[in-house]
């Protein structure tokens, strides 16, 4: 077919001869609005209208000299063998499947491999994010290695009582079960030595719909991960939360998925507080089994929630109060006091506790004098277990750390002189509530017994006149009046003189 554009002779479709003229060539015209490109190896060109009048573009048709087929070359039985040299292969070659290679360990944001003991397929752990400005989820994101992260996407479903039992995203047993995560990249045979299972903390049920409701589906999902160095991976456990999903036309769920990693062996990149003294904001050093960290309290989510992992890190000579809810969803079908308690507690330290507390801010593990033991005082109140008692739980927890300044007047230097957890606890009457409300404050008291200055040598005592012209007039005065004296005198001399004459 021929492409070209035409004046416009009348409404687009084929043309008609009139008499005493030659039949034009069959075309199709369109409205040039509509913009077509060309890509045929033959030249095409455009026809002005002299007229002025709009340009149609029009495809000629049925016209068998304007056809751009080529004739097919006849192939004799003698030219078979050549041509087969030249075109004898398959009609479509598969690419080469080049493996592909990894490192001897993870590099920060390579993706972490994950192998299917089952079906001894190798792939890789997944950390769903959303997609463009409607959020829904997209499943392929790899997880990075060491990119500690939240995402938060939502799902829809058009039949929940069928998705619930069936699409794994909503079983918090696909988050963690029937694969492992490996140690370090391979690029041959998985041996076991280099498998880490997924520990489960807490997991809940299977999904599974009660009274248009399907209960126990997964709404956020927490792996820490921990690592050292090049050894790669050293475990990983996974959390979860969960909700309930009303079974209406078309129910919608919004997930959560984060990825924290950290390391026992922070000893060696943690910074100096002080040298030796603290330094006012820098970080309260801990240590924990002798691993050196920093002190942290409870951080609040957007939605006032606690924070399982970020924590607000413990500045010196700053007095803080944070306050946020702790869940406890795992807990309740426990229903015991004792695990209500050691939930809260345990939310209170942190993840890894605390045990000794720095005395200076350039201290180093292995120097036991310079570190402290940190007083803990908890509720007195024994816990009881029965459902229809009340239950004393920890609701506030306040640091309160002493410190002083020692060493020369000129550069004195901050230390810590004691430290103390005390819990503040309130009973909890109902034992199916589903969250707490806690406080943390951090206090620093200054215990600095500043001494008497030093006596220096003793000061001579001026004491000089009111008038400071003082010495000015009595020196003028003295002159005047040596001057009077000399007057007199030589007045007298001249009476004596007078009389004697005479």
């Amino acid at each position: 077919m021929l492409l070209a554009v035409l004046p416009a002779l009348g409404p687009a479709g084929p043309s008609r001869p009139s008499g005493g003229s030659s039949r034009s060539v069959s075309q199709a015209c369109v409205k040039k609005s509509l913009i077509f490109r060309s890509n045929t190896p033959y030249p095409t060109d455009i026809i002005s209208d002299p007229g002025g009048r709009d340009l149609l573009f029009c495809v000629r048709l049925d016209d068998p000299k304007l056809n751009y087929f080529q004739q097919p070359q006849d192939i004799k039985e003698s030219d078979f063998v050549k041509f087969l040299e030249k075109y004898g292969r398959h009609s479509f070659l598969a690419p080469l499947q080049v493996q592909p290679s990894f490192s001897a360990f993870y590099h920060a944001g390579d993706p972490i491999l994950i192998y299917f003991e089952s079906s001894s397929v190798l792939s890789m752990l997944r950390q769903p994010v959303k997609m463009g400005a409607s959020g829904l989820c997209i499943d392929g994101n790899p997880a990075g290695f060491l990119d500690s992260k939240s995402t938060s996407c939502i799902r829809i479903f058009a039949d929940l009582s069928k998705s619930c039992v069936t699409d794994p995203v909503l079983d918090a047993a696909s988050y963690y079960r029937g694969f492992t995560v490996l140690k370090v990249p391979v690029n041959d045979i998985v041996v076991q030595s280099m498998k880490v299972n997924i520990t489960a903390v807490s997991p809940p049920g299977a999904p599974h719909m009660k009274d248009n409701i399907c209960t126990n589906v997964v709404s956020e999902v927490i792996y820490e991960i921990e690592y050292s160095g090049t050894s790669g991976i050293q475990s990983v456990s996974v959390r979860f939360k969960v909700s309930n999903i009303s079974g209406n036309s078309t129910s919608s769920l919004q997930q959560h998925f984060t990825m924290h990693f950290w390391t026992r062996s922070l000893s060696h990149t943690l910074p100096r507080s002080g040298n030796p003294g603290y330094i006012t904001g820098a970080p309260l050093l801990i240590a924990n089994s002798g691993a050196m960290q920093h002190m942290s309290i409870l951080w609040s989510e957007s939605d006032g929630s606690c924070s399982q992992f970020f924590r607000h890190t413990v500045q010196f000579g700053r007095n803080m109060r944070t306050g946020c809810k702790i869940s406890l969803s795992p807990v309740l079908e426990d229903g015991k006091c004792s695990s209500m308690q050691q939930k809260l507690y345990k939310a209170f330290q942190g993840m890894n506790g605390t045990e000794d507390l720095a005395i200076t801010g350039s201290v180093h593990s292995t120097q036991a004098e310079e570190w402290m033991t940190i007083l803990i005082q908890k509720c007195s109140v024994q816990a009881v277990n029965c459902t229809s008692c009340s239950c004393m739980v920890p609701v506030t927890l306040e640091i309160q750390i002493l410190w002083t300044k020692v060493g020369l007047l000129s550069n004195p230097q901050s230390q810590i002189l004691g430290a103390r957890y005390f819990y503040q606890c309130q009973p909890l009457k109902f034992l199916n509530t589903s969250t707490v409300p806690v406080t943390t404050v951090v206090t620093f008291t200054d215990m600095t017994d500043w001494p008497e200055p030093p006596r220096g040598q003793p000061q001579i005592y001026w004491k000089l006149p009111f008038d400071i012209f003082f010495p000015f007039r009595v020196a003028l005065n003295v002159e005047r009046s040596y001057r009077g004296d000399l007057a007199g005198y030589f007045l007298l001399i001249l009476i004596m003189s007078s009389i004697f004459c005479f």
